[in-house]
C-alpha cells in the first residue's frame, strides 16, 4: 500500500450518521406516519461536498423501499462551496428524468427548511450497483474496475460517453437557462467568471495560488474563437458519479448534479477527460501503471463526435479549464484540512494542489 493509500480520509462533516438517521426518521414520520427507517449508513464513496445517507423505508404506503438522502454540506465543516442549492439540484434531476432517457434516480421529497436536519435536503431512490472508487482511485490495483478485462472496461467507457452525448443532445437547452450565473457575456464567459469568483472566495484572507492565477491568464490567451452551442452540462461528469449494474458495466444511475450548468459541450467533456487523467497521473506517480488505455482523450473525443455529430474543439482550453477548476476545489479542501488541524499550510500554497505539476504543464502548453 502506498503512502497515499494509507493516508486518512480528510474530514468532511461534524455530523454523526446515527443521529442524522434519527432526525430523518422523525421528519419522514410527518410524511408517512409510522414509517420506520432502517439500515441508515454512509456510503463508502461519500463525497467531499454534499453528504449522502443510504437507508430503507418500511411502510405500506412508501413509494419505494431503497432510498438515499442528499443533504447540503455541513455549514460547520468548512464547506467546499459557498452555497448549496438543493432545490436547484432537485429541479435539474427532475428535468433530466423528464427530457432524457438517462437513468436519473427518481426524486421523492424536497425539504428547503434547514431545521429538521440542519440543512436543506432531498430524498431520492437508491440504485443498487457498484461505483468506480475515488479512494483509492479505480486506476489503482485492487478494485473491480482495475480487475476487469480490457473488453469490459471498453464497454463501460462506451456506455459512459454515451451518457454525456445523450444528455447534450436530448435535453432542450432553453430548459437549462435558469442555471446561467448572473452577469454579462456568453454562457462560457459567465461560467469562467463564476469560477473566478469561487477562487476569490477560496483564497479570501489566505494565501492566493500563483499557479491558479497563471492558469486563469492562460485561459484568456486560449479563449475559443467560436465557443459553440451551450447545452445542459452534467457538471461533475465522471465515472465516479455513475452507479453501474451489479456485476456488469451498464449504467443504472447518474448521480451528483450540484455542478450542473448551461455551457458548451466541451466543458463537460474536458472535465471527463481531465478527471480521469488526474487519477491516472496520481497512480503513475506512486509507481503503478494505472489504466493507460482507458478513457483516453483521443478516444473520447472521437467517439463523442461519432455519437453527436459535433467534433470537440479547443480541447486544450477545456482540459486546462477542467484542471484549473479542479485545482480550486483541491485548494479549498486543503485549506479545510488545515482548518481541522489535519495538515499545515506550506510556504508555497501551490503545493496544496495535488496536481500542480500537470496543471503547470498545461499552462505551459507541454502536458499533452
Amino acid at each position: 500500500m502506498t503512502a497515499a493509500a494509507s493516508a486518512p480520509r480528510p474530514r468532511t462533516t461534524t455530523r454523526e450518521p446515527g443521529e442524522l438517521g434519527r432526525r430523518l426518521a422523525a421528519w419522514l414520520d410527518t410524511r408517512l406516519p409510522g414509517v420506520k427507517v432502517t439500515g441508515a449508513r454512509v456510503p463508502g464513496s461519500n463525497g467531499m461536498s454534499s453528504e449522502t445517507l443510504l437507508f430503507d423505508l418500511e411502510h405500506p404506503d412508501a413509494p419505494l423501499r431503497a432510498c438515499a438522502l442528499r443533504l447540503a454540506a455541513d455549514p460547520a465543516a468548512y464547506t467546499v462551496f459557498p452555497t448549496y442549492d438543493m432545490p436547484r439540484q432537485h429541479r435539474v434531476m427532475s428535468l433530466v428524468a423528464e427530457h432524457t432517457d438517462l437513468p436519473v434516480p427518481r426524486t421523492l421529497w424536497l425539504e428547503e427548511d434547514p431545521r429538521p436536519l440542519g440543512a436543506p435536503f432531498f430524498v431520492m431512490a437508491r440504485a443498487e450497483g457498484r461505483v468506480p472508487p475515488d479512494v483509492m482511485p479505480y486506476t489503482y490495483e485492487g478494485n473491480w474496475l482495475h480487475a476487469a478485462t480490457d473488453a469490459e472496461r471498453a464497454a463501460l467507457q462506451e456506455a459512459s460517453i454515451s451518457l454525456l452525448a445523450r444528455l447534450h443532445d436530448q435535453f432542450p437547452a432553453k430548459e437549462a437557462e435558469f442555471l446561467l450565473p448572473p452577469g454579462p457575456g456568453s454562457p462560457l464567459r459567465r461560467h469562467v467568471d463564476a469560477q473566478r469568483a469561487y477562487y476569490d472566495w477560496v483564497v479570501a484572507g489566505l494565501a492566493p495560488s500563483p499557479l491558479l492565477e497563471r492558469a486563469f491568464r492562460r485561459l484568456e490567451e486560449l479563449w475559443p474563437a467560436d465557443e459553440g452551442p451551450a447545452v445542459l452540462n452534467w457538471g461533475d461528469a465522471r465515472i465516479g458519479n455513475v452507479v453501474y449494474e451489479p456485476g456488469g458495466f451498464a449504467p443504472v444511475a447518474v448521480l451528483d448534479w450540484e455542478m450542473a450548468a448551461l455551457a458548451p459541450r466541451e466543458v463537460d467533456l474536458g472535465w471527463t477527460v481531465y478527471l480521469h487523467r488526474f487519477f491516472q497521473d496520481l497512480t503513475v506517480s506512486f509507481g503503478q501503471s494505472g489504466l493507460p488505455d482507458f478513457l483516453r482523450r483521443e478516444d473520447l473525443e472521437r467517439r463523442y463526435a461519432d455519437l453527436t455529430g459535433h467534433a470537440p474543439r479547443d480541447m486544450e482550453f477545456h482540459t486546462l479549464y477542467a484542471a484549473l477548476r479542479h485545482g480550486i476545489v483541491m485548494l479549498r479542501i486543503a485549506y479545510r484540512q488545515a482548518h481541522f488541524g489535519e495538515i499545515e499550510i506550506p510556504a508555497d500554497p501551490d503545493g496544496l494542489i495535488l496536481h500542480h505539476a500537470s496543471l503547470a504543464a498545461m499552462v505551459q502548453g507541454t502536458y499533452w
